[in-house]
């Protein structure tokens, strides 16, 4: 039986690395598009695939080169192809807008352009993101809300839908649109804001720090867990016919109650170590993100399965196994989270 062939561009980031798992447990030759220096710094750029390097084909490749994605597409010709690659931290967004919307609406556009010149049957699944919804119109967002974004990285995603929403109406492409909601994992990269808590909590316990800086706490994001998520992905390509969904929990969460849970995890309050720091802000907020996944349920027959308390836990754990510190699980139930 012949394998089906699988092209990750983002293959080294959280996203990728979960989808790289979960293709290869379903039987698929799973190839992933990184930059050539990710190849000679693998120790540091690659840490995220360490644990599957041997079984993924990686290819050096920049999706600021049209050449480079359509000489690797002509190599591979995937059967399906998902563009996870992105400049996705929003507030460097606000810092350098330019590099920003060239990477990720120009990448997009290359890729997409690549799939319908060498590999028109390849089903092609692009990233998009809560952040398009920016001043949300309406709460909670299903696929058909008002995109109105607040930041470049959201305009260049808004841009990358439209631009795979056009491929496959124009095109007949297989194309498809995840609106995923905010997804983390112990796997997150350190400057956002979920991952920014749970490592400064083990530091704190760890003793080699006391206060932790955030931005606004009253924020709210729709949280899952990055490994539900990257099935969703995978589903959405399975389906007769391509479409768009919102993938989501359907709850909201404050960054204040994230990071209530993450200290009670280990018995402290966060009161006595977060400070506000109004250098966090972003220049234009986002207060609330809450999805409506129903359409993702009834057809792609998807939920979440890793709820809000069980997400934050886990990453406690996990950087505070990093550094050494014993979580007293004893004193977290979920009982003792109101």
């Amino acid at each position: 039986m012949v394998k089906r062939k699988a092209l990750i561009t983002g293959i080294t980031g959280q996203d990728g690395s979960y989808l790289a798992e979960f293709l290869l447990s379903k039987g698929y030759e799973v190839h992933g598009l990184v930059r050539r220096v990710a190849l000679q710094d693998s120790t540091h750029r690659l840490v995220r695939l360490s644990h599957i390097l041997n079984q993924v084909q990686l290819h050096a490749g920049s999706l600021e080169s049209f050449p480079s994605i359509y000489q690797i597409l002509t190599k591979i010709r995937p059967d399906e192809c998902y563009h996870l690659a992105a400049q996705s931290f929003v507030s460097y967004s606000f810092d350098d807008e330019f590099s920003t919307l060239n990477v990720n609406i120009n990448g997009t556009h290359y890729v997409l352009a690549g799939v319908k010149d060498i590999v028109p049957e390849c089903r092609f699944y692009f990233a998009g993101s809560s952040e398009m919804f920016g001043k949300a119109v309406e709460v909670p967002q299903t696929e058909t809300t008002r995109f109105h974004p607040r930041s470049a990285y959201g305009i260049s995603k808004v841009a990358g839908f439209e631009l795979t929403r056009n491929y496959r109406e124009a095109y007949g492409l297989f194309a498809c649109n995840g609106i995923l909601f905010n997804h983390e994992s112990p796997r997150r990269g350190f400057e956002f804001v979920t991952r920014k808590i749970s490592s400064g909590v083990a530091r704190i316990a760890a003793g080699q720090s006391r206060e932790l800086p955030l931005g606004n706490l009253e924020a709210k994001r729709d949280w899952g867990h990055a490994r539900d998520y990257v099935e969703a992905m995978w589903r959405m390509l399975q389906q007769d016919h391509p479409d768009d969904y919102v993938i989501a929990t359907g709850e909201t969460h404050s960054v204040r109650e994230f990071a209530e849970l993450a200290f009670r995890c280990l018995g402290l309050d966060y009161r006595d170590h977060v400070v506000t720091d109004e250098q966090l802000y972003r220049p234009a907020e986002v207060d609330q993100l809450t999805g409506n996944p129903s359409k993702a349920r009834a057809a792609l027959g998807w939920r979440h399965t890793v709820g809000f308390e069980e997400l934050v836990q886990e990453m406690v754990t996990s950087d505070c196994a990093a550094l050494g510190v014993e979580l007293p699980v004893e004193r977290y139930s979920r009982a003792s989270w109101s």
